[in-house]
C-alpha cells in the first residue's frame, strides 16, 4: 500500500508540473495563478497546495525533473555506438520533436532567473548538468579518436551549450523557425570544433565578459 501511495504522489506531482508548464507558456509566470494551474490539472486549489506551496516550488520541481531527464539523456548517448548520431538525436528532440511550449516556458523561467536569485541558482544547476554531460560525451569521443589533438573539450562543450541555448530561444520566438537547419548547424559546428577547424580563444577578459572569440582556421 505504501508503494502505491508513493507512486500516486509522484504521478500527481508530474500532473501538476505538466499543467504549470502549459500555464506558464500560455500566460507567463507572473500572470499565472495557483488557481490557473489547479484548473489546468483538473484538481482543486487546496489539493494543489498539498504538493506545491508556491509557483517557485513548482519551478524547483520542474528543474529537478529536467535534471533527471538530462542525466538519463546523456547516459543513453554515452552508451550509444555512434555518439555523434546520438547527439544529433538529442538536438532533434529539443529543437524539433518536443512541443514548442517547452521553449516558451524556458524563456519565462530564464527571465525569472534574472530577477530571482533562487530561480537563478536552479537554472545554473541545470546548466552545470548539461555542461558536465557534454564534457563526458566529448571525452569518450576523444578516447575513441574522434577529437583532434589540442582541442579543449570544456571550451567546445561551452560553445555547443551556448549555440543550443540561442537556437532554443529562437524556436520559442520565431513562428517560421527551421528546426532542421538548427540541428544541422549544431552538428556542423560540433564537427568543426572537434576537428580543430575552429579555434576558440578564452582569455580572462573574454571569460569575464562572457564572450568567446571564434576564428575559423
Amino acid at each position: 500500500m505504501r508503494k502505491h501511495n508513493e507512486t500516486l504522489h509522484v504521478d500527481r506531482r508530474h500532473q501538476i508540473l505538466d499543467a504549470a508548464q502549459i500555464c506558464f507558456a500560455r500566460s507567463g509566470f507572473h500572470q499565472t495563478t495557483m488557481q490557473d494551474v489547479a484548473a489546468e490539472a483538473g484538481m482543486s486549489p487546496a489539493n494543489i497546495y498539498r504538493y506545491f506551496t508556491s509557483k517557485d516550488a513548482m519551478i524547483a520541481g520542474m528543474t529537478e525533473r529536467d535534471r533527471a531527464r538530462i542525466l538519463q539523456d546523456f547516459a543513453g548517448i554515452h552508451d550509444a555506438p555512434d555518439m555523434l548520431s546520438a547527439l544529433e538525436g538529442l538536438a532533434r528532440k529539443h529543437l524539433i520533436d518536443e512541443p514548442c511550449g517547452g521553449a516558451v516556458m524556458a524563456l519565462e523561467i530564464w527571465s525569472e532567473a534574472a530577477r530571482n536569485p533562487d530561480v537563478g541558482a536552479m537554472i545554473r544547476g541545470i546548466e552545470c548538468a548539461v555542461h558536465e554531460g557534454l564534457c563526458d560525451v566529448l571525452l569518450k569521443l576523444k578516447q575513441q579518436g574522434g577529437v583532434a589533438a589540442g582541442v579543449d573539450l570544456d571550451t567546445v562543450a561551452r560553445l555547443i551549450g551556448t549555440l543550443v541555448d540561442g537556437l532554443f530561444k529562437r524556436r520559442a520566438l520565431e513562428p517560421d523557425f527551421d528546426g532542421e537547419w538548427a540541428v544541422q548547424t549544431v552538428l556542423a559546428t560540433t564537427r568543426a570544433a572537434l576537428a580543430g577547424q575552429i579555434t576558440i580563444n578564452f582569455t580572462k577578459a573574454t571569460a569575464r565578459d562572457g564572450a568567446v572569440r571564434a576564428v575559423h582556421a
